[in-house]
């Protein structure tokens, strides 16, 4: 059996915990590596001062806009391209790697200028008028700069999350790793050696968003992947796109809402916050709390990589009692994993340390605001592990419908009305803005629950059944 065949194989019948490991691991690693190129860029950044962190942060709504058309198409594409597998049509499955590059040129072919010429507004809807004109300069640069190269960055991302959808974990890693290495080490160089600043930022993530590109298609181009990139693939299959846009519908809407979300975030503190000094502090803290958010919820999000194949691959091949047994696996490790999130972010001292890790300058008042933020905001956030798995498990199976259903509840339906509810009724307009999202964190858990178990109950009685018939 040749490595890849092993690999899919593994799919069907390996220890569940052995291969939730060895595909979450990589996936853990790529998906971090990813999120980092923001996080490292505001760990440098924080030693140009606060102007540069609340512009950089001015500036995140407008890039997880494009961040969100993203899983649009890889998402999709992977989780469709594991249940093809496990249905063994190669033939679809070229298909799907041929459209995903397709979709991937098109959509920021348009999206990315259109956003160039509308820049001046969106950062002005995002708080841009209400800081200090230190942080809406350095916004502006940092977007004008980092913009275009969005093209590379997620045809890198859909094509590792395709390598992982296959079996071939440790090569989607291998994309990301690439560009964060360079990334890395252009940071300082760019922004301290030439003293380019927030610019150099910007010009070192370019840089390393082409060298991930290059990479996802290396692997291809060398023979390395189970199912072949053929050039005569690449094309827009109306049958397969409705499928695929339909799974990547649920977390394109979750990272839309994210970036309306942010957005709220800020334009509530532009509203609330008495000066500009104040205001241009709060969204420096949403900066901190965003960074350190990424860190501790990566292995979360790997976790679910690790995940989706597992689902998508038995889904697939009707073996529903691994789907349940997976489904258990998750949810222990999920529960776990976002009780150590819920650990590093509130319990003392860990919120000062984060804090301290993207404050290089400024007060130390700066710093003690930034952890009271960061520990109030993830007080409840051990509470959304039945969501997350929830979200994962309904988009691997291709049930969309559900997916978009859970993962718009915490953030669209509970979360965006609570921001602007609370200060209206509270004194303390900084705390209520921070607390709208540990009670949405619980109200979003105790609506989850009740589809998920359902849906577990109808695994276990078609298992059952297929028993009783064997």
């Amino acid at each position: 059996m040749s490595r890849s065949s092993s690999e899919i194989a593994e799919l069907a019948s390996g220890s569940i915990g052995r291969v939730l490991l060895k595909y979450s691991w990589p996936a853990l690693v790529a998906m971090t590596l990813n999120a980092l190129y923001s996080v490292v860029d505001r760990a440098f950044i924080g030693w140009c001062g606060v102007d540069a962190m609340a512009g950089l942060q001015i500036a995140m709504p407008v890039m997880m806009l494009l961040t969100a058309f993203g899983p649009l198409v890889g998402v999709g594409h992977a989780a469709v391209l594991s249940i093809k597998l496990g249905e063994n049509d190669r033939v679809s499955c070229e298909k799907l790697v041929g459209e995903t590059v397709a979709l991937k040129i098109a959509f920021y072919a348009v999206l990315i200028p259109l956003l160039y010429v509308y820049i001046d507004p969106l950062l002005s809807v995002c708080g841009a008028d209400k800081v200090t004109a230190g942080a809406r300069s350095a916004a502006k640069s940092y977007l004008e700069i980092v913009l275009f190269s969005h093209l590379f960055s997620h045809l890198a991302f859909g094509l590792s999350a395709l390598h992982r959808a296959e079996g071939g974990a440790i090569r989607s890693m291998m994309c990301m790793v690439v560009g964060f290495g360079a990334n890395m080490v252009l940071d300082p160089l760019l922004i301290f050696g030439f003293g380019m600043g927030i610019e150099g930022a910007a010009w070192a993530t370019d840089v390393a968003m082409l060298l991930s590109c290059l990479c996802a298609f290396w692997y291809y181009w060398s023979g390395r992947t189970v199912i072949r990139l053929r050039l005569r693939r690449v094309w827009i299959y109306p049958k397969l796109l409705v499928r695929t846009l339909a799974i990547g519908l649920a977390p394109f809407l979750q990272q839309l809402m994210s970036a309306v979300i942010v957005a709220s975030l800020q334009i509530a503190f532009a509203k609330w916050m008495p000066d500009e000094a104040a205001r241009t502090d709060e969204i420096a803290s949403l900066g901190v709390f965003s960074s350190a958010l990424i860190l501790v919820f990566m292995p979360i999000l790997g976790c679910q990589q690790g995940l989706q194949p597992l689902f998508g691959y038995n889904w697939g091949a009707r073996n529903f009692r691994r789907v349940l047994a997976t489904l258990k696996t998750g949810f222990v490790v999920t529960s776990a994993l976002t009780f150590l999130a819920f650990v590093v972010q509130v319990v003392p001292p860990f919120p000062y340390l984060l804090a301290r890790l993207f404050v290089h300058s400024g007060s130390e008042e700066l710093v003690s605001l930034c952890a009271h933020d960061l520990a109030l905001s993830n007080c409840m956030i051990w509470t959304i592990s039945v969501n997350v798995l929830a979200t994962t498990y309904f988009q691997s199976i291709g049930k969309p419908r559900v997916s978009i259903a859970l993962s718009m509840l915490r953030q669209g339906v509970v979360l965006l009305p609570i921001v602007w509810f609370l200060p209206h009724f509270m004194d303390d307009k900084p705390f209520a803005i921070w607390l709208s999202m540990p009670v949405s964190d619980v109200l979003c858990q105790l609506a989850t629950i009740p589809p998920l178990l359902l849906h577990a109950r109808f695994l276990a009685r078609v298992r059952l059944r297929k028993e009783i018939l064997a």
